[in-house]
C-alpha cells in the first residue's frame, strides 16, 4: 500500500524556492512547488509506511526557512 501525504508550507521571506529545493532532497518526495496564496510551497510525499511517512513530514518539518506547515494525509 502506498500513503501519501501533503505538506503545505509557510517560508521565511525570500527563502522559498531554498526551502523547497531541500525538500525535494528528502526520500520520497515525489514532487513541490512553489504556490502564491496562504501558503509558499506544496510538497508530496509517498511512501510504503505510514511510520515512514511520519519520518519524512517531520525531516521537513526541521527545514530551516519552514516557518510553519500542515500535513494532508490522503486516503
Amino acid at each position: 500500500m502506498v500513503f501519501t501525504a501533503f505538506v503545505l508550507g509557510v517560508c521565511q521571506i525570500g527563502k522559498e524556492r531554498e526551502v523547497l529545493e531541500r525538500c525535494l532532497g528528502v526520500k520520497g518526495v515525489v514532487e513541490g512547488t512553489v504556490v502564491f496564496g496562504e501558503y509558499d510551497i506544496i510538497v508530496k510525499i509517498q511512501t510504503q509506511d505510514v511510520k515512514e511517512l511520519s519520518k519524512r513530514v517531520e525531516e521537513i518539518r526541521r527545514i530551516e526557512g519552514l516557518l510553519r506547515s500542515a500535513t494532508l494525509i490522503s486516503i
